[in-house]
């Protein structure tokens, strides 16, 4: 489904004189569970502990009516958004905290439940990190892209598609929706990927999979993760696979869900968030060198997307509970919307 090239930053991408070579990453079905088939997952039981504490407790008369009232304030944005595709990209503090996984989990029923189309792209970095500490590597990382050697890939494939999504798909399923969990797996042979190792760049993607599948009213569930025709695997990015399947189902909206709250005018002052800014904004402070780090591939996969189509993008504070829905459902967004 996503057709992939080694990585370039979008400050490089304008100095750059020739092609660079391509690899595919398709995706294909790894799982779907009914929500009476995820019950029975002995492993899940202990994660659903999370979304089981998350269910509502009685509230009183005045408490529901105001409940109430959000809804009926909601009733707007559900209309406008009804039947479009949302693409959200999962990982950072929002994976670590059982709490916000939950919360997180939950949210994403909830737009399935009133008609909104989510597609779940999801990293898994925390977990990485962990498993990669337990075989004495220690995790690199240059312009926010993790350095991927044989070993790391090893393990970025293992965590992220054998652990990870299987247990997003159980922890929707128990929530109440369908989930379809998704990889890719074959592609072209591609060269070596310079000082990055094994990280691969979308470049197209091929959403026949995806579109029966939110048609339908499930959730795709992501795990960004390629291999050629001898079966090396490739690791892609969250953000800049999310932006590029954003624009590949023609959706509303790109949301990121990050450690921080969003994109700073100075990036040692987190109180200098910026709410709104345009691609022109964005474009300029990246080649100014103000925007760094793990939020580089976030603004550019914004950028993309935006260009292709997506009418907005924000990079939101995953660790605000409901984050999501404050940033879809009400005017008050927690993070960064970036627009045409």
């Amino acid at each position: 489904m996503l057709l992939t090239k080694p990585h370039t930053s979008l400050a490089a991408a304008a100095s750059a004189s020739t092609p660079t070579p391509k690899h595919d990453l398709n995706v294909n079905r790894v799982v779907a569970l009914t929500p009476s088939a995820s019950r029975r997952s002995g492993d899940l039981r202990v994660s659903a502990a999370s979304v089981a504490a998350a269910q509502p407790t009685p509230a009183s008369p005045a408490a529901a009516l105001s409940r109430v009232d959000v809804l009926s304030e909601a009733l707007p944005f559900i209309q406008r958004f009804k039947g479009k595709a949302v693409v959200v990209k999962y990982g950072g503090a929002a994976m670590k905290s059982p709490v916000l996984q939950a919360s997180v989990i939950r949210d994403l029923v909830l737009l399935s439940c009133v008609g909104l189309r989510p597609v779940l792209v999801h990293g898994g970095g925390p977990e990485i990190n962990s498993w990669l500490a337990r075989v004495g590597v220690e995790p690199q990382f240059r312009n926010g892209l993790r350095v991927t050697d044989a070993v790391t890939m090893e393990v970025v494939e293992m965590v992220l598609v054998g652990k990870v999504n299987k247990q997003l798909v159980s922890l929707i399923s128990f929530a109440g929706a369908t989930a379809v969990g998704l990889c890719g797996k074959d592609a072209r042979p591609s060269p070596d990927a310079a000082s990055l190792g094994f990280v691969g760049e979308v470049t197209r993607v091929d959403p026949a999979v995806l579109h029966p599948i939110i048609a339908s009213g499930h959730i795709p569930v992501i795990a960004t993760v390629a291999a050629d025709e001898a079966g090396q695997a490739y690791n892609i990015n969250a953000d800049t696979a999310a932006g590029e399947i954003a624009a590949a189902v023609g959706a509303e909206k790109l949301q990121l869900l990050t450690d921080v709250s969003g994109v700073l005018a100075d990036r040692d002052d987190p109180a200098s968030l910026v709410r709104e800014v345009d691609v022109a904004w964005v474009r300029r402070m990246v080649a100014e060198g103000k925007v760094g780090g793990g939020m580089i591939p976030k603004v550019e996969c914004c950028v993309r997307a935006i260009a292709q189509g997506v009418r907005t993008a924000s990079i939101i504070d995953g660790r605000v509970p409901h984050s999501l829905l404050l940033e879809i459902l009400t005017d008050e967004g927690t993070g960064t919307m970036i627009t045409g």
